[in-house]
């Protein structure tokens, strides 16, 4: 990747597409309403509260990133998306039931003023969600138009200057590449033909890249791992990042898997269960979106712990993890976890962990700094996989020959050290030898 000379100023507004406009994605838009109104805190965004060491730690130069770099303000950001019902943002967040009484109030009217685009559906990958607010096409190159459509009208109807699009839909059943998505001419081809292996995320994939709009997904669908929307982001100079907002149990086992491994003890096994009742956990009933999002979810420890270097401690390793649909916790969700280690001797240890969280609570602010980095990627010339924002995402992607980065320490670090090397700042090595020559 090329240094770029110089990054593009954040001029204008920033239009923010979410494929799907539920739970996650109106909790987002909900709580950059409250931020730039100063009713509320940007809790859990790296992009606004963060800050990044400069140079020697004797200096103190410690900047806040949003001072660092030159990232889009929250005034500037405009809101739409797609959906399969109709509901405005404001039915939709609070049908999701996330948001308390009070903050619904504070933010009604703006809500209210948020309608979904009919979305490009089909049920065959969602099999549990079912919506009557769809486009309607001959094949699905056709619906991919329409996306296209629907981004130049957006532009052109709210007047801004640049767009980011972010899945923030349900999760879609297991697919595996396929042959039709080696190649752009297969690929779109593939969608005239109405071929099976490109599901309606694609489709959104598809058109943002086409279109000069950077694309995230935020799901564990196969959507943008694969080449040819990793072709034409390529042509058209377009940054990608995915897969799978890391929120709850995830990003528990990336603290805490990284501790196990620096201090060389054992694991024997780890078991985890989720409980959910919002639409991802309905959604995730059917087996083959579980299998899609338990996919993303077991490769973590596997990649962390290297058991392979160290058969000793990780060899025998059992991974486990479970999803239940349960609706009374609607989308407070728990994540428990056994976990068994061993230490000195051989001798066991256990460890037990119970997340109560809300999903789109901490969802949220990953989906205002992805926003708001792809943006800036897209500003400074980048293009194609942004690795350095596989800090947000459940199952990074990266380049094939690679193996993907799961220490969330290490993946921090990748990303501040990029912000720097853009900056044209000296990367932190942490070795520190210059402070007792």
């Amino acid at each position: 990747m090329r240094r770029p000379t110089s990054i593009a100023p954040a001029k204008g507004k920033l239009g923010v597409l979410t494929p799907g406009m539920g739970a996650v994605s109106t909790t987002f838009m909900a709580g950059v309403e409250l931020v730039r109104s100063k009713q509320s805190m940007p809790v859990g965004s790296l992009t606004q509260l963060g800050a990044i060491r400069l140079g020697k730690r004797t200096e103190g130069r410690s900047p806040l990133i949003k001072d660092f770099v030159p990232l889009a303000g929250l005034d500037d950001l405009v809101f739409g998306g797609w959906d399969v019902f109709p509901d405005t943002a404001y039915e939709a967040a609070k049908n999701a039931g996330v948001l308390s009484p009070e903050h619904l109030a504070k933010v009604k009217k703006f809500l209210s003023g948020i309608s979904p685009m009919k979305a490009a559906f089909d049920r065959n990958y969602c099999r549990n969600l079912d919506g009557k607010h769809i486009k309607k096409a001959k094949n699905k190159y056709d619906l991919a138009l329409q996306i296209k459509e629907d981004i130049a009208e957006f532009k052109k109807k709210t007047k801004v200057d640049r767009v980011v699009v972010i899945w923030c839909g349900s999760t879609e059943i297991f697919l595996t590449p396929h042959d039709v998505h080696s190649t752009v001419a297969k690929f779109e081809q593939g969608m005239k033909d109405n071929d099976p292996n490109i599901a309606s995320s694609m489709l959104y994939a598809w058109a943002a890249v086409t279109s000069g709009v950077p694309f995230a997904n935020g799901a564990p669908n196969l959507t943008v791992d694969i080449p040819a929307i990793q072709q034409l982001a390529a042509k058209h100079g377009v940054p990608l990042c995915g897969k799978d907002f890391k929120t709850g149990q995830t990003l528990m086992k990336t603290i805490l898997a990284p501790g196990f491994k620096a201090r060389q003890l054992g694991l024997s096994g780890w078991f985890s269960t989720n409980i959910l009742g919002n639409r991802d956990g309905a959604v995730l009933e059917d087996p083959d979106s579980f299998k899609t999002k338990e996919e993303s979810k077991l490769g973590v420890l596997e990649y962390i712990l290297q058991p392979k270097l160290y058969p000793e401690l990780y060899g025998k390793m059992y991974h486990k993890v479970r999803i239940n649909y349960y609706p009374p916790r609607g989308d407070d969700k728990e994540g428990w976890d056994n976990i068994d280690i061993f230490g000195w001797l051989g001798y066991p240890m256990q460890i037990k962990v119970d997340f109560l969280c809300k999903d789109s609570i901490l969802a949220a602010p990953l989906v205002l700094d992805l926003v708001l980095f792809l943006d800036l990627a897209k500003r400074a010339g980048l293009k194609g996989i942004q690795e350095w924002l596989s800090f947000y995402f459940k199952s990074p992607m990266c380049a094939p020959e690679l193996y993907p980065e799961h220490d969330l320490f290490i993946q921090l670090m990748k990303l501040k050290n990029t912000l720097r090397w853009l900056k044209r700042e000296d990367l932190i090595t942490h070795l520190g030898e210059e402070y007792y020559d």
